[in-house]
């Protein structure tokens, strides 16, 4: 039987046992207990199977946070310990942020001295993708503000869980906190803002220093962000049994009605991001007289291949292409393309902001409006340096979760539907980058009308 197959049976099963529950729930019919309990069983194991057949970690993820609940639900006292799964993973992340920082953020400045000799074509580009990139930022922000998507799910506190104070700081003592007196100390006080300020002026001094000099330096550090990236897959197989006993934890002392906060964070991301389509990337296409439906023509193939993939990389060749379609000649693209993928991720970075917010009011913390600016400017920083790591978004919110003294377990739950959510958003940073291509090149004149 073909994963097809396979993939329409579970189906099936799973809308027949929603039925029959629902049915019970309402009171429609009297169903056995027994009953009821044996088809959500057969439906596990089926589940279970269609897991091992796909031999997919986003599979298994998802896979985990529906035995998670079952479990969570069914054997309450057991899933109650359970909590210690997740801090396990949620150690070994934490153990990646600041290398992962220092050597992605410090090479990808430095390798910016080639575009000099660009000129004009590359202050634009990074100017556009700055502005973007932070309209999507706060379009996340408002639009978690507006559902209120995690507020009422008072995420249980761990008595054991060491507390964070906050004092009360002067405009000055906030100034003078982003920037290092000692890298290896904020390093170790997960000072992550302090890491970024290093790396980024640490990346300039190495891009303007003799290439001798330079390139052993960035061999160095991009053979650390290599062996990052193999460590973050590494830790990713752990994901699935980190999901099962946060959602198992969770559920045990808040029942299920956590599933309905989870799909009102995902229909509130899909809101967003055709916020940001409306109201960004139409008006920018009318601004530089895109051939709208040409331009949809081109990029459906692509952009469909992101959504399918949930990877927006596996989407480039494509995307390069039918930007060449367009009349955007192969120099502007080979050049903005490649630098859009780094630094011009729009869907993901609106999720990065729509996600923080959504950690807090989890945890019941209210955050200002003045805190919530605060968090766009670190992640206009964060987003940047880890735009093509696999699971980048998983770290940059754990990175701005701890920097803010928010709890990091409300993460784990979002993750178990972080594949739909990927879904939509690698879509929209493939769009993104396709426009800002046009956009570029239409403003360098270089454009060939057809």
């Amino acid at each position: 039987m073909n994963n097809k197959k396979i993939s329409l049976l579970l189906l099936f099963f799973l809308f027949l046992v929603a039925g029959l529950h629902l049915i019970t729930f309402y009171e429609i019919a009297v169903i056995p207990k027994y009953f009821l309990l044996s088809s959500r069983i057969a439906t596990y194991i089926f589940i279970v199977y269609y897991g091992i057949q796909k031999k997919s970690l986003t599979t298994w993820i998802f896979i985990s946070m529906i035995l998670g609940a079952e479990f969570g639900y069914t054997f309450p006292e057991i899933a109650s310990n359970l909590k210690i799964l997740s801090k396990i993973f949620l150690r070994l992340i934490k153990s990646i942020i600041a290398p992962l920082l220092i050597a992605t953020l410090s090479v990808g400045i430095a390798a910016q001295s080639d575009t000099k000799q660009l000129g004009r074509m590359a202050w634009k580009a990074l100017l556009y993708f700055e502005v973007v990139t932070t309209i999507a930022l706060v379009i996340g922000i408002f639009a978690i503000n507006m559902s209120q998507a995690g507020v009422g799910i008072n995420f249980p506190k761990d008595p054991h869980e060491e507390q964070i104070s906050v004092t009360e700081q002067k405009w000055q003592d906030i100034i003078l906190h982003v920037f290092p007196e000692n890298i290896a100390k904020s390093i170790a006080e997960g000072q992550i803002l302090q890491v970024v300020v290093f790396s980024i002026l640490f990346g300039i001094g190495l891009s303007l220093i003799d290439e001798n000099h330079r390139k052993p330096l960035t061999n160095v550090l991009e053979g650390i962000g290599e062996t990052m990236f193999k460590y973050t897959s590494i830790i990713m197989y752990f994901a699935p049994v980190a999901v099962f006993g946060a959602i198992a934890y969770t559920v045990s002392h808040m029942g299920l009605g956590i599933l309905i906060n989870l799909m009102n964070l995902l229909l509130t991301l899909y809101f967003a991001l055709f916020a940001l389509i409306l109201l960004v990337f139409l008006p920018i296409a009318l601004i530089i007289k895109l051939p709208i439906r040409k331009f949809i023509t081109a990029v459906s193939e692509p952009v469909s291949i992101a959504f399918a993939t949930t990877t927006s990389e596996a989407a480039l060749p494509k995307a390069m292409s039918a930007m060449e379609s367009l009349g955007v000649p192969r120099k502007v693209v080979a050049f903005i393309m490649p630098m859009g993928y780094s630094f011009n991720l729009d869907g993901s970075t609106l999720y990065l902001s729509l996600a923080s917010i959504f950690v807090a009011q989890a945890a019941g913390i209210h955050m200002s409006w003045e805190k919530q600016f605060t968090m766009v400017l670190l992640l206009m920083l964060t987003s940047k340096g880890v735009a093509g790591v696999p699971r980048a978004t998983l770290v940059v919110i754990v990175a701005t979760a701890a920097s803010f003294g928010l709890p990091l377990e409300p993460i784990f739950i979002i993750l178990g539907i972080d594949e739909l959510m990927d879904m939509g958003r690698s879509a929209v940073n493939v769009l993104g980058n396709c426009l800002a291509t046009y956009a570029i090149g239409s403003w360098e004149g270089a454009v060939e009308k057809k």
